[in-house]
């Protein structure tokens, strides 16, 4: 197909941009608007507190165990496609979870929406770095996709807050569709079809290993945090995932058209990159897991009030985001700015554990800890999304970026896991040992949140080894040529 001039496609690009980041920004909010609607959701339909959990897991794991296949059809089948009918799919798994009469109807609805987040958020990160590839621009449009990456965790908090006070909890769900459908028709006339003249085949062997080991390893931390670690459903999950995920492995070095071809992650800049953002998402879901908690349960915050009090944190990702891109890292590169991101996460995580008391306040100790965060993570997560789709070849772009999602995702599932048995067994243990006092429940759960923000520290310690000894020392986000961008951003004429 012949590429339209370089001069007509350049006016929308930042319109393409602007069309990512509102689907992007859908994918993160739902993993946290939902979150604050529980509460309400369970109320009106009656399921039990243990189920309760389903809701959040069905995502997960669906999204988690096929974001490499996602990635991989939108470089096949082009991203425009697999964009929309991540868009039209997410938008009616959404409806239908708002009209759900019954639990089981709920979860379905969730599972549909993470396969097609899974279809969604790589196609979306795959547009940027095609779309950008050859643009000075790209450190900027990488530094406000990182911006509404990392903070559209904490949106979703004060969204979610604000349509079940104001609404109901189905307005979390019915959102998605004010935001999808009017996505996928701009999309429609903004975005032009790629053409794969060599389309290869499915690496079905590797597709189906790759699914089933990511689904194992999402669940069998989703069972530690459930029952326990010595659950026999924890142990032959993780058994599973760690042998599926190496026959993956072994399969993607001999297969002529591989899944996830491997010098994508044995770069040493996009592996770097890949590592930094599984720990960081492991440590950032202290944050919001027990910070919610401790401002609802111990502060006794509403859920809009505990939305509102994450904002400076989201202010401060917003600002820092693309002043780091366009003005950090060219100057210095990845690996000092990742290192101060860790660091910054690493004083974060110890003003919590050292600060929080059953007498905490929320502007002497939780606000410190929540603006050295937000200025820590976009130090991590916007050089790295932009190093792991560095140089990837443009018909790996899908599955490059759908690693990153993976790597957000597999955190994400080990983080929650981890530290939710961490402040388990600590809260656990402190009621025990302590005499039975009217305020014993508030000052076990306390001791449990800063028993998990102490573990948070080690991970950013590991964050800052890493960015250390497997980063390189030099590297900006320009990436070598690639084809012309008007491939894939057209006029609509």
């Amino acid at each position: 197909m012949a590429s339209a001039p370089a001069s007509t496609s350049e006016p929308n690009r930042w319109a393409v941009l602007g069309l990512i980041a509102v689907a992007q920004l859908m994918v993160v909010l739902d993993a946290t608007i939902v979150n604050i609607a529980l509460p309400s959701a369970q109320g009106d339909l009656g399921f039990s507190t243990e189920n309760r959990q389903w809701v959040v897991t069905a995502y997960a794991l669906a999204f988690g165990s096929l974001l490499l296949i996602g990635g991989r059809l939108g470089d096949l089948f082009g991203r425009k496609w697999t964009f929309i009918g991540g868009l039209i799919g997410f938008s009616v798994a959404s409806f239908i979870g708002g009209l759900a009469p019954s639990f089981g109807v709920l979860v379905f609805a969730r599972v549909l929406q993470g396969v097609f987040g899974a279809l969604l958020a790589p196609a979306a990160l795959g547009l940027l770095t095609v779309t950008f590839a050859d643009s000075p621009d790209r450190p900027k449009a990488f530094g406000i996709f990182a911006a509404v990456a990392t903070a559209g965790a904490s949106v979703g908090l004060l969204l979610g807050g604000v349509l079940t006070d104001a609404l109901s909890w189905r307005w979390c769900l019915y959102v998605n569709l004010v935001i999808a459908v009017p996505a996928a028709i701009v999309a429609l006339r903004l975005l032009s079809a790629e053409r794969n003249p060599h389309r290869p085949r499915i690496d079905w062997v590797g597709t189906g290993l790759a699914c089933t080991g990511l689904f194992a390893l999402v669940f069998g931390f989703s069972e530690a945090e459930r029952n326990s670690w010595s659950a026999t459903t924890t142990i032959v999950s993780l058994i599973a995932a760690v042998l599926l995920l190496a026959a993956f492995v072994t399969t993607q070095r001999r297969v002529p058209n591989p899944l996830l071809p491997l010098h994508i992650v044995l770069h040493r800049a996009r592996g770097g990159a890949y590592l930094s953002i599984v720990v960081a998402a492991s440590g950032m879901f202290a944050v919001f897991l027990f910070l919610t908690y401790f401002l609802q349960e111990n502060l006794g915050y509403s859920p809009l009030k505990t939305g509102v009090a994450f904002l400076p944190m989201t202010a401060a990702i917003f600002i820092m985001a693309p002043t780091i891109q366009t003005k950090i890292l060219p100057r210095v590169g990845v690996r000092p700015i990742v290192m101060t991101g860790m660091t910054l996460g690493f004083l974060s995580m110890l003003l919590f554990f050292t600060q929080l008391e059953p007498s905490s306040t929320y502007a002497a100790n939780v606000l410190p800890g929540l603006i050295l965060l937000g200025i820590g993570m976009p130090c991590v997560f916007a050089p790295s999304f932009a190093t792991a789709t560095l140089g990837v070849d443009r018909s790996d772009a899908g599955v490059a970026s759908a690693m990153v999602n993976t790597s957000q995702q597999v955190g994400g599932a080990v983080g929650t896991a981890v530290l939710s048995t961490i402040f388990t067994q600590a809260s656990q243990s402190y009621r025990e040992t302590h005499a039975a006092t009217a305020s014993l429940a508030s000052d076990a759960a306390v001791h449990g949140y800063t028993s998990a923000f102490t573990f948070a520290t080690v991970l950013f310690a590991v964050g800052f080894l890493i960015a250390t000894f497997v980063l390189p020392r030099r590297l900006t986000p320009q990436g070598p040529p690639a084809e012309p961008v008007a491939r894939a951003v057209e006029s609509p004429a």
